[in-house]
């Protein structure tokens, strides 16, 4: 029988920020991990859009690939728009429900999963203009570049910000429950906590694998 006691003994409050494309499935993954420990823990969490479209921008990537992140410009663009204009307490569940169109229901048309998810959220229609525009790319590249800023150019998407420390990652498949999700967080905060701590890194042997019950 699984142990699902966790260890919840600390009561000081950890400020996180957390930087994500929706395109990208493996920050789905660890932002799913981090929900899963602030439910054990007291974090407070600060979600903000990057862009895998200007990570890549001037850079050698096969066609496939550079036409997928094109097209997904919306998904940063629909989140930043919602935020200008509803704060920031909008940008999680949004990120939460266009996770579980792209991700977990593999949808890959923005043109439908848009619309659905600001009708599922309530959201105004005439948001959606700015999905299809350059409107709001000036916020989303600022967003963008605070988190890059803190961890440099040779990363990808998530970047992760515990009480000012910040790293890439950590790239995980699945996300971890319970008391193993906690062991993880602990483990990968106290080594980026280290001043000389750059880079810990094996081969990915499995691809993304979704937990459509979470």
């Amino acid at each position: 029988m699984t142990d699902t006691t966790v260890d919840t003994t600390t009561d000081d409050r950890t400020a996180v920020e957390f930087w994500f494309d929706p395109n990208c499935p493996w920050a789905w993954m660890t932002s799913r991990w981090v929900g899963e420990v602030a439910r054990h823990r007291p974090l407070d969490v600060t979600w903000n859009v990057m862009s895998l479209f200007v990570l890549n921008e001037g850079q050698d990537i096969p066609e496939e690939y550079r036409e997928r992140i094109d097209k997904g410009q919306v998904y940063p663009r629909i989140v930043t728009a919602a935020r200008l204009r509803h704060g920031q307490e909008i940008v999680k569940p949004l990120y939460d429900a266009l996770g579980e169109h792209v991700h977990h229901r593999q949808e890959q048309d923005p043109e439908q999963v848009v619309p659905a998810v600001l009708a599922e959220l309530g959201l105004e229609a005439d948001l959606l203009e700015y999905a299809w525009t350059d409107e709001v790319d000036a916020a989303v590249r600022a967003s963008h570049q605070d988190g890059i800023d803190r961890v440099g150019q040779d990363v990808g998407t998530p970047v992760i910000a515990v009480e000012g420390t910040a790293f890439f990652g950590p790239v995980i498949s699945p996300a971890p429950k319970g008391q193993e999700a906690l062991d993880l967080w602990d483990g990968v905060v106290a080594v980026a906590k280290y001043p000389g701590f750059f880079e810990l890194k094996r081969s990915r042997t499995v691809g993304p694998v979704f937990d459509t019950t979470a």
